[in-house]
C-alpha cells in the first residue's frame, strides 16, 4: 500500500471559552444562578461580590467590555517570553479603584427584592416512608430489607421491580440472604403505610389496596362497605374492561343495575393512581418555578422587567488589584514574583470575562423576551390564548440578531410570570394554520378551540376525531383528522372511547 499526501482545505468555527461559557448560563434558569455564581467565587479568588449600594447613576467602566474579553483564556504555566513581556499597566491604572465595580442594576429590573424564595419546609416521600418504617418492629436483617424495599420505591410511589430482582440485589450488594417469601411479607407491611396505595407493584394493585383500606375503615366506622366490595370485585376481574372504559360488560359480569354501576365508577375514579405523588418534593425546582421575566400592564402600556436575582453585584478583588499595583511599583522582579503575577493576572482575566458573561446574558435575556413580548402584544395584554399569532425560532431570531440555538436556549429554559399566569417562554412558540379566508393564525389558537371543544361535550357521548375535525372547519380552520388526532394527543388528550362517562 503506498503512501501519498494531500492538501485539504476544512472551515471549522471554535466557539471561544467566553462563548461557550456564556451558552452554559443562557441556560442556566434564575432559581440556579445564585448557585452558579457561589461556584465560581468559591473557583476564583479574584472575583467577589459588591456588597456595598452603589448609586443608581453610576457609569459601567468599559474594561469589562466584550471587546476586551475577546481574547482566548487557557489557564497555564508561565513561559520564559511571558515572563519577560508580562505587562500588567492596564490592570494599575490611576484612578483605577473602582474600575471592577459593577452593577447591572437599572431601570429593567424589578423593583421587589427576591434574594430569597420562600419555600415551605416538608418531609419528602422517601422521609415520610423512612418515619413509618421506624414504627414497625423490626429485627436487623428485615430493618436492612425494608430500607432496600423503601428506597426501591420510585416518586410515584410504586415498587416497579420483581421480588426476585430485589432478593438478587439484596445478596450482591448487602450481602442480605433473602428469601422471595421474606421479602414480600415485608413489603406487604409497607404496603399498609401511608398514603394508601403505596409500594404497589402496578396500578391494578395500587387501586385494589386503597379499596381495601376504605373497606377495613368502613367496617369500623359503620359496618357499609357493600359498594367497595363490588369496585374490588370490578377490579379484580374485569380490570381491562375497566381501563378501555367497556362498561356494558362489566354491568353484565356483575350483575347490577346501572345506578349501581355509576357509584362503584365514582369511587374507582375517586382513587389515586400516583400515591406518592402529593407528598414532599424529589426536587423542589421543579415543585417552585421562579420566573426569569415579570410583565405587567401598566394602562395598556406593557412593561418588561427581569427578576431582580437575575442582577447579581460583582466585581474584582481589591487585594488582587492591590497586588498588582504593588509588583508595578516594585524595582526587582525575579522569576518566582513573574509567576505569581502571571496567575493573578489570568484569574483577574477570568473573573472579567465571567462578569461579561453575566452581562451579555441578561442583554440576551431581556431583547429576547422584548422581542416576544412585541410580537404576542394582544396575548400579553388580553391573557387570551387564541389571541397568540404563529411564531417560531427563526422569527425572534431575526429580530433579536441572535442565532437561532441562543433562541431556543433561552426559550426551553426561562420563565415569564404575567397577570394571567406564568408561562415557559417555550409556550409563545407554535406553527402557522391557514383559515379558509388564507388568513395565517397560531396551532395554538386551535388547540385552546379544540381543547374547549372537548372540555364544552357531553361526557356520556364524547366528541369523535371526525366530528372534532367537522367542527373545526365548521369555524374556518383548513385541519385533517390526523392533525387534529395529533393535538389532541399533544394536549393529553384521550380518545373519544377513553372520555365517556356514565
Amino acid at each position: 500500500m503506498a503512501l501519498s499526501q494531500t492538501l485539504q482545505q476544512k472551515l471549522l468555527q471554535k466557539l471561544s471559552p467566553q462563548q461557550i461559557q456564556l451558552m452554559k448560563l443562557l441556560q442556566v434558569p434564575t432559581a440556579n444562578l445564585e448557585e452558579r455564581i457561589k461556584e465560581e467565587l468559591e473557583e476564583n479568588p479574584a472575583l467577589e461580590l459588591d456588597e456595598e449600594k452603589h448609586d443608581d447613576n453610576q457609569e459601567d467602566h468599559d474594561e469589562f467590555s466584550s471587546e476586551n474579553a475577546e481574547t482566548e483564556y487557557e489557564e497555564k504555566s508561565g513561559s520564559e517570553e511571558e515572563y519577560e513581556n508580562l505587562d500588567v499597566s492596564e490592570y494599575v491604572r490611576e484612578g483605577d479603584d473602582d474600575v471592577a465595580d459593577y452593577k447591572l442594576r437599572d431601570d429593567n429590573y424589578s423593583d421587589d427584592e427576591q434574594k430569597q424564595i420562600p419555600f415551605k419546609t416538608e418531609a419528602s416521600f422517601y422521609e415520610t416512608l423512612l418515619n413509618q418504617l421506624g414504627l414497625l418492629k423490626l429485627d436487623e436483617k428485615e430493618q436492612k430489607i425494608a430500607e432496600h424495599l423503601v428506597g426501591s420505591i420510585d416518586e410515584d410511589g410504586y415498587l416497579r421491580r420483581e421480588t426476585a430482582s430485589i432478593v438478587d440485589d439484596l445478596a450482591f450488594r448487602q450481602n442480605i440472604i433473602a428469601t422471595d417469601q421474606e421479602v414480600e411479607a415485608i413489603i406487604q407491611r409497607i404496603q399498609h403505610f401511608d398514603p394508601p396505595g403505596v409500594a404497589a407493584r402496578d396500578l391494578q394493585e395500587c387501586l385494589l389496596l386503597q379499596l381495601q383500606r376504605q373497606k377495613d375503615e368502613a367496617r369500623i366506622a359503620d359496618g357499609n362497605g357493600k359498594n367497595i366490595d363490588i369496585a374490588i370485585m370490578a377490579l379484580t376481574k374485569y380490570f381491562d374492561e375497566f381501563t378501555k372504559k367497556h362498561y356494558e360488560k362489566i354491568q353484565r359480569g356483575l350483575n347490577i343495575n346501572e345506578e349501581q354501576l355509576k357509584e362503584v365508577m365514582q369511587l374507582i375514579i375517586k382513587l389515586n393512581p400516583k400515591p406518592g405523588g402529593n407528598i414532599g418534593g424529589i426536587n423542589k425546582a421543579e415543585s417552585y418555578v421562579v420566573p426569569d421575566f415579570f410583565i405587567l400592564n401598566n394602562a395598556g402600556k406593557l412593561e418588561l422587567t427581569l427578576n431582580s436575582r437575575n442582577a447579581p453585584e460583582l466585581r474584582i478583588s481589591e487585594g488582587y488589584r492591590d497586588m498588582m499595583k504593588e509588583y508595578d511599583r516594585g524595582a526587582k522582579k525575579d522569576k518566582r514574583q513573574k509567576e505569581a503575577v502571571l496567575f493573578i493576572k489570568q484569574k483577574i482575566d477570568a473573573a472579567k470575562w465571567f462578569i461579561d458573561a453575566i452581562k451579555q446574558r441578561q442583554h440576551t435575556l431581556l431583547s429576547t423576551m422584548t422581542a416576544i413580548m412585541n410580537h404576542q402584544h394582544d396575548f400579553f395584554i388580553t391573557g387570551d390564548e387564541t389571541s397568540l399569532k404563529p411564531m417560531i425560532l427563526k422569527d425572534i431570531a431575526e429580530k433579536t440578531g441572535l442565532d437561532i440555538s441562543t433562541v431556543s436556549r433561552v426559550a426551553n429554559s426561562k420563565f415569564v410570570q404575567t397577570e394571567f399566569g406564568t408561562y415557559r417562554l417555550k409556550f409563545f412558540f407554535s406553527e402557522s394554520l391557514s383559515t379558509e379566508s388564507g388568513e395565517e393564525v397560531s396551532t395554538r389558537e386551535v388547540k385552546k378551540i379544540l381543547s374547549d371543544l372537548i372540555e364544552g361535550e357531553s361526557k356520556k357521548h364524547p366528541l369523535s376525531d371526525e366530528r372534532l375535525t367537522e367542527l373545526l372547519q365548521e369555524k374556518g380552520y383548513n385541519i385533517a383528522r390526523r392533525t387534529v388526532a395529533k393535538y389532541r394527543e399533544q394536549l393529553n388528550i384521550p380518545v373519544a372511547r377513553l372520555r365517556k362517562e356514565l
